[in-house]
């Protein structure tokens, strides 16, 4: 994370929205930098200007002001708002150049989709890392990262291994055994073929292990390898109780293999501790 760049967080007048601002400030409070609190007027259904928009403005202050004085006094870093207008994840996606993290709260409906797809449209379109908090704290321990060997998942194995390293937290480096036994009868498969399917991605892991414990002698490291449920399921089992998960988002370029779109879905619709989207910087495959 980028310390000299504030942490934004988009709040809006729930539940949710106060838990993601509380979780933005203490963290924050926690690397000593500034604290932006936004709130997004979606006016892009307004062709001119009428009473309504000015009422949508007046609240959004409100929401602001209200959302600031609730972690003035909890924090001595600077807090300042900003109120944007626009499609949320749009507004929110281009403010994302100016913040080392953007924050949001995640949960009930909300106009246009679930807050989970929200969250979602807000990680594809934002530079920073988006953390989604729901009703947890972040007091577990332990920093999960889901794992799939691609050259793109070890960026957020990256910062995962700073997260830990950062907070005194164990890693903790999980990958879910991606093999045709949960689309094939048992039975269909050998023994020997389904062993050394397993075997070869047990490589994969202990490479990436290897390769954090190199980059972060001092860190305890642990590695998982599930075998008998998808890629959601196993982080979202995994990470329950955990300080910190940290997943993929596959952006515009994808991942070829586990950490998909699709994971980060399942992984927010069931929400097992505060969860760092990572943005994904492409990489070129020869193949």
């Amino acid at each position: 994370m980028e310390s000299s760049k504030p942490i934004a967080v988009a709040t809006t007048d729930n539940a949710r929205g106060q838990a993601a601002v509380t979780w933005a400030a203490a963290r924050a409070d926690r690397y000593g930098v500034p604290l932006i609190i936004l709130h997004v007027v979606d006016d892009r259904w307004v062709t001119e200007a009428i009473p309504w928009t000015e009422s949508l403005m007046d609240n959004g202050q409100k929401v602001l002001e209200t959302a600031a004085q609730r972690v003035r006094g909890s924090t001595g870093v600077d807090i300042t708002t900003k109120l944007l207008e626009g499609s949320v994840a749009g507004a929110l996606g281009e403010f994302s150049a100016n913040a080392s993290m953007l924050v949001v709260g995640s949960g009930s409906a909300h106009l246009g989709g679930t807050l989970t797809d929200r969250a979602l449209q807000i990680a594809a379109t934002a530079t920073c890392p988006v953390a989604v908090i729901g009703d947890h704290a972040g007091n577990g321990k332990g920093v999960v990262v889901g794992v799939d060997g691609s050259e793109e998942s070890t960026q957020a194995v990256a910062f995962a291994a700073a997260e830990a390293d950062r907070d005194d937290q164990e890693l903790i480096v999980v990958y879910s055994l991606n093999t045709p036994n949960h689309l094939l009868d048992k039975g269909l498969l050998s023994p020997s073929l389904d062993k050394a399917l397993e075997e070869e991605e047990q490589v994969v892991l202990s490479e990436t292990v290897s390769g954090v414990r190199e980059d972060y002698p001092g860190l305890l490291v642990r590695k998982v390898m599930v075998t008998d449920a998808k890629p959601a399921a196993a982080l979202v089992q995994t990470a329950a109780g955990a300080h910190l998960l940290v997943i993929g988002s596959r952006g515009r370029g994808g991942f070829r293999r586990l950490l998909l779109g699709s994971t980060a879905h399942g992984v927010l619709g069931h929400l097992p501790c505060p969860t760092v989207i990572t943005p994904i910087h492409k990489v070129k495959h020869d193949d």
